[in-house]
């Protein structure tokens, strides 16, 4: 559908602006491309466009100025926000210490016909929907949007909780930009929470509209509202999901986080500490977009499988959609999708790796092979991964000058190799995406050499025993490619650990001085499967390549029953058969082809 504004109104937001104002806007050719006008006390009226920024007068803002505008607009609310009645125009003010407006920001409001050709299909299909973005991006335009197509094409029940007047415009009778929709008006903002939930008993809606929730009785509203099976579309304060996620007031949008602690034989089965974090109900929301730009968002499908991958490390990659030149909607699955990173420069949630309880800290270093590093995340087991199997970064960390493996691979010529390579056996001599004998995988690598500061040098050198890696136990910092120290010494930062941080060299934290935090450490520099559960979900990742390609049944290895579960569910994704096969504790799936049946 190609974009098409219906109205912005323009001719009242310039009758409430000084004369020379407003001949200076007349002037003005690119009109369409406004954004806001920004008057403040003792400085020169500015008006803010898509494309920049330009001074309207020579002189500067008087208080004369300021109160014509005042007179002509609405009442300020208690948020600061007045506007134009039957209008989408936004009035703000800005008060100094005694209540006197020194400055306002006009923000002109347009009613756009087309913005959710880009997310339609999401919209018609009655999930709950979630809008992130920076401010002026567009989100509640695209929210209005929503609105009138809920209740004018689908004809939907539609109520709109409008705090600010910004979605249906000042005034009692709504702006026609929201359709057949309802609007309940809230008195002042922090009611917000109480119109919601009253909209939801009074008013039997189909679906509740929410502009910006940004408190936590908003947040639990939003929940009540969605567990009595209402439809969501609402906007909130973040710029990506785990902005959200790491926000404590609004994190329950997406489920909320908890800490868990696990029992000994979890934790070690798991490769992790004994504490993580987990999410802790379902999300209120099914879907959220990320809106990057007007015509670019990122669509996150389902937010519980994506939240659970981000706290356990991995990364599902989400959508891409975008609307080119010609109004065609693109859509393509971003690989490189990142999360935010904290102060110290790691990923928000490293530190949940599955496969090690250690955190990867310090700035971006050299490697072994003299690499930088750039932090992200890593693409949940079963995805694409390069085809080399040298040594890779650590969790949370990719190469930063090698370009995604999913760019340069291949998969059916992946395939065929394999099938090639298993024609030529005659047998496949190990499971498919098993661990390969450490010996094979160390070979042809030179060996690491890594400075234990703080840390048994005995205990780091029985578990390269252990693990049989190609690592050497530096007695010199100047000679290490890595350095490995426990979290306590970390944080007093000695001159040793300052010296390597400032030389670029990588340094990994442990939170305990164990072999086991040494296994896993080196597990994952070395790329060796230290998590069973991931082992097992990449090796179901390959075999439905390999039944999808060949249309041969492949039996994997024996799992237990929550893995068997998750192998089940992949198969079924992909529109391959599964059952189970044998008796515990060596019961095992085998992958089929659509022709036969699928059992449990």
């Amino acid at each position: 559908m190609e974009r098409r504004e219906t109205t912005d109104d323009l001719d009242a937001l310039m009758a409430a602006l000084p004369p020379e104002i407003v001949d200076r806007l007349t002037s003005v050719a690119n009109r369409t491309d406004l954004l806001e006008v920004v008057m403040d006390l003792g400085r020169r009226p500015e008006a803010r466009f898509t494309t920049g920024e330009e001074d309207l007068l020579d002189r500067e803002v008087t208080d004369a100025d300021i109160a014509y505008v005042i007179d002509h607009i609405g009442v300020f609310g208690d948020d600061n926000r007045a506007g134009i009645e039957r209008t989408l125009h936004r009035i703000s003010a800005i008060r100094n210490r005694s209540g006197k407006v020194v400055g306002l920001t006009c923000r002109i409001g347009r009613a756009v016909f087309g913005t959710i050709d880009i997310i339609r299909d999401i919209v018609d299909g009655g999930q709950s929907v979630l809008l992130l973005g920076r401010p002026g991006v567009g989100k509640t335009t695209m929210l209005r949007e929503v609105a009138r197509v809920l209740a004018d094409d689908l004809g939907k029940r539609v109520v709109i909780v409008d705090t600010s007047n910004e979605i249906a415009g000042d005034g009692d009778i709504p702006h026609p930009g929201i359709g057949d929709a309802r609007r309940m008006q809230v008195r002042t903002p922090t009611e917000q929470h109480a119109v919601m939930i009253e909209a939801v008993e009074n008013h039997m809606p189909e679906v509740i509209v929410i502009d910006e929730i940004g408190t936590e009785l908003e947040a639990l509203a939003a929940r009540t509202i969605a567990e009595r099976g209402v439809q969501l579309v609402g906007t909130a304060h973040g710029n990506t999901l785990d902005n959200l996620m790491l926000n404590p007031t609004l994190s329950d949008l997406v489920g909320g986080i908890q800490p868990v602690t696990l029992g000994d034989e979890e934790a070690r089965r798991r490769g992790t500490q004994k504490t993580v974090l987990e999410r802790k109900a379902p999300p209120t929301f099914d879907v959220l977009v990320e809106i990057v730009e007007r015509d670019s968002v990122i669509v996150h499908r389902s937010v519980a499988e994506t939240v659970d991958a981000i706290l356990r490390g991995h990364m599902v990659p989400p959508e891409q959609r975008s609307r080119d030149e010609n109004g065609q909607v693109r859509a393509n699955t971003k690989y490189d999708y990142r999360i935010s990173e904290t102060a110290a420069g790691t990923p928000a949630f490293a530190p949940l790796e599955p496969s090690g309880s250690f955190g990867a800290f310090g700035r971006s270093g050299r490697g072994s092979a003299g690499a930088r590093y750039e932090r992200g995340l890593r693409p949940l087991p079963g995805g694409a991964s390069g085809s080399g199997r040298g040594q890779r970064t650590l969790p949370g960390e990719r190469l930063a000058n090698s370009a995604p493996a999913t760019d340069k691979r291949n998969p059916r010529r992946e395939l065929e190799q394999a099938l090639a390579e298993m024609d030529e056996r005659g047998a496949v001599e190990r499971p498919i995406g098993a661990q390969r004998p450490t010996s094979e995988r160390a070979q042809a690598r030179r060996p690491m050499s890594v400075f234990a500061f703080g840390v048994s040098r005995k205990r780091l050198e029985q578990a390269v025993r252990e693990l049989s890696v190609p690592v050497n136990v530096a007695r010199d910092l100047d000679e290490a490619d890595a350095v490995v120290t426990l979290r306590n010494y970390y944080k007093r930062k000695p001159a040793a650990l300052r010296d390597a941080e400032s030389n670029g060299v990588p340094i990994y934290v442990l939170k305990t001085n164990t072999t086991l935090q040494m296994e896993n450490m080196l597990a994952s520099l070395f790329d060796l499967e230290a998590d069973p559960q991931e082992a097992a979900l990449r090796e179901t990742a390959e075999a439905i390549g390999l039944v999808q390609a060949s249309g041969r049944p492949v039996e994997l290895a024996p799992q237990n029953a929550y893995v068997r579960r998750l192998q089940h569910q992949m198969a079924e994704r992909n529109a391959l058969m599964s059952r189970s096969r044998g008796s515990e504790p060596n019961r095992r799936v085998e992958l089929i082809p659509e022709e036969g049946g699928r059992w449990r």
